[in-house]
This record gives C-alpha cells, structure tokens and sequence, in this order.
C-alpha cells in the first residue's frame, strides 16, 4: 500500500502548505519511492551484525579541565564597538515604560 495523492494533500495541508495538483502527484510519487526505498532493509540480513550507534569507531579526545586565568575586563572589552566603564553597551531590547 502506498500514499496518494489525497494522502500528499492531507500532509500539506498539516504543514500548511499549498501545492499545485502537479506537485502533490510528484510529491506522492516521490513518498512512494523513499518508502519502497527504506522498505528494501527489512529484506537485509543482520544476523550476527551487532548494533551500534555510529558506523565509524571514534573516540573523544578529552584534555583535563584545568582552570586558566581568564581575560581581563580591558582585554574583553578591548574591541567592543560601544562600552560604559567595564561593561558592554548594547541596544534595549525589551520594550517597556519609559524611563525618566
């Protein structure tokens, strides 16, 4: 059994999405073909084949946490475009009441 058109219209119309009856006959040809397409692993033989999460065998390589001095408030602020004293300026955000 496979998708339909109405099928494809039912799942645009999920989404929010409006396609020509052009598109949606494309669109359900290609739903059909991802699936016939995935369906062909149900036919792999596996046995033996243990699970595993990643194809590839990596491993992290981790360096001890250490703490470092960390930058000066002149160093952090050394290339900020605007400040005032040891903090960045940025613009306002959030919009409220005037202040005065």
């Amino acid at each position: 059994m496979g998708y339909t058109v109405d099928d494809a219209k039912l799942l645009a119309d999920r989404a929010k999405l409006r396609f020509s009856r052009e598109q949606l006959e494309k669109a359900t040809q290609e739903l059909n073909d991802m699936i016939r397409y995935v369906d062909q692993l149900a036919h792999v033989d596996t046995e033996g084949v243990p699970p595993m999460s990643h194809p590839h065998s990596f491993a992290n390589v981790w360096r001890d946490d250490e703490p470092k001095e960390g930058l000066s408030a002149e160093d952090a602020l050394a290339n900020a475009p605007d400040r005032h004293g040891q903090f960045f300026r940025v613009p306002r955000i959030i919009a409220g009441e005037e202040e005065g």
